[in-house]
C-alpha cells in the first residue's frame, strides 16, 4: 500500500467518525448514521473526482471503502448511543481537524497526479478537505461549521496545501512532505479553534 493510499483510508475513517458522532447527536437511526458517515467520508473526494473528470469515482473503484463504513456504522451506532453523554462539539472539531489535514493533502496529490496546475491542485486540496463536513452539517440541518464559526478553516487547508506543493517543488522527501503538511493543517486548525482566532467577524 502506498503512503497516499494509507492517508486516504485514514482520512475516510476520521471523516466517518465525525459523521457518526454528529448523526448520533441528532438521534438518527442506523440508516441515518450510515448516510451521514458515508457523505462525510466520501463527499469531498467525490466532488474532487467530478471536477477532475476522474471516473470511476475513488470509492466506486475501491468498494472496500464503502463496505468498511457500513460495517463501522453497525458497530458504532450502539457504541456511540452508550457513550453519547461524553460526545461533544470538541470531539467533532478534533476529528474534523484531523480529517481536514489528511483529506486536503490527499486531494492535492490526486490533482497533481491528474496533471493539474499547482493553483488548481491547491484548490482541489481545499475542496477535498472541507466538502464532506459541509454535506454532513447540511444533512444534519446545521449551518456548515466552515461557514459559521468564523475561524480560518478553509484557509488552514489552503496554506497546508501550498506547504505540500512547495515541499514537492524543492524536492523534500515525499513521505515527509505528506505527513508534515497534513500535520500542519491539523495543528493550525486546532490552534485557531483553541485560541478562538476568527476572521471577518
Amino acid at each position: 500500500m502506498t503512503l497516499i493510499k494509507f492517508i486516504e483510508i485514514m482520512a475516510i475513517l476520521v471523516g466517518a467518525f465525525s459523521g457518526f458522532i454528529e448523526a448520533r447527536r441528532k438521534r438518527m437511526d442506523l440508516v441515518g448514521v450510515f448516510t451521514v458517515a458515508f457523505i462525510t467520508a466520501f463527499g469531498g473526494g467525490t466532488l474532487r473526482d467530478i471536477l477532475l473528470d476522474l471516473r470511476p469515482l475513488f470509492w466506486v473503484t475501491h468498494q472496500e471503502y464503502a463496505i468498511l463504513i457500513f460495517v463501522l456504522a453497525l458497530v458504532a451506532t450502539p457504541l456511540i448511543r452508550t457513550l453519547r453523554h461524553i460526545l461533544s462539539e470538541k470531539l467533532i472539531v478534533i476529528a474534523d481537524a484531523i480529517g481536514l489535514g489528511l483529506f486536503s493533502i490527499a486531494g492535492v496529490s490526486a490533482a497533481l497526479d491528474a496533471n493539474m496546475p499547482i493553483f488548481i491542485a491547491s484548490m482541489m486540496g481545499v475542496i477535498t478537505g472541507i466538502f464532506g463536513g459541509v454535506l454532513r452539517d447540511i444533512v444534519c440541518n446545521e449551518v456548515p461549521m466552515v461557514f459559521r464559526d468564523g475561524k480560518p478553516y478553509a484557509i488552514c487547508s489552503f496554506l497546508g496545501s501550498w506547504m505540500y506543493l512547495l515541499m514537492r517543488h524543492f524536492e523534500f522527501p515525499h513521505d515527509f512532505a505528506l505527513w508534515s503538511s497534513a500535520t500542519f493543517i491539523t495543528g493550525l486548525r486546532l490552534l485557531t479553534w483553541r485560541f478562538d482566532i476568527k476572521m471577518g467577524r
